[in-house]
């Protein structure tokens, strides 16, 4: 996994996001080379999530070039160039379906591991 995606997916893992996925949606449209799809249980959540994210890139160097959908919190996207992050609660997530929409992209599934010695 690239290190921004893999930022990314630690970022939001570490805020209790769960179903984290990074599609490669490259030759599928041109907006961006990957999506990180991932789901929170609340507005919230959604919100610290999106914070965690934006917080772990911006030590990287990488900032949002967009944040969308913030203040209602129910499907935050942050744009961040090559790599969208869409960060969802559950109802929307269900509701939009990127899982489906995005289903001949390769698949990447984040699983915290908890071996790291941060």
């Amino acid at each position: 996994m690239e290190k921004t995606i893999e930022t990314i997916c630690k970022a939001l893992a570490s805020k209790k996001a769960v179903l984290i996925r990074a599609l490669n949606v490259r030759g599928l449209t041109s907006i961006a080379d990957d999506f990180v799809l991932a789901t929170t249980r609340n507005k919230k959540q959604a919100q610290a999530a999106a914070d965690e994210v934006e917080e772990k890139l911006g030590d990287l160097g990488i900032h949002a070039l967009r944040v969308e959908g913030y203040r209602e919190g129910d499907w935050i996207l942050l744009d961040f160039g090559d790599v969208i992050v869409h960060i969802f609660t559950d109802e929307e997530r269900r509701r939009y379906d990127f899982d489906t929409l995005w289903k001949e992209a390769p698949v990447e599934e984040y699983h915290e591991t908890g071996d790291d010695d941060e």
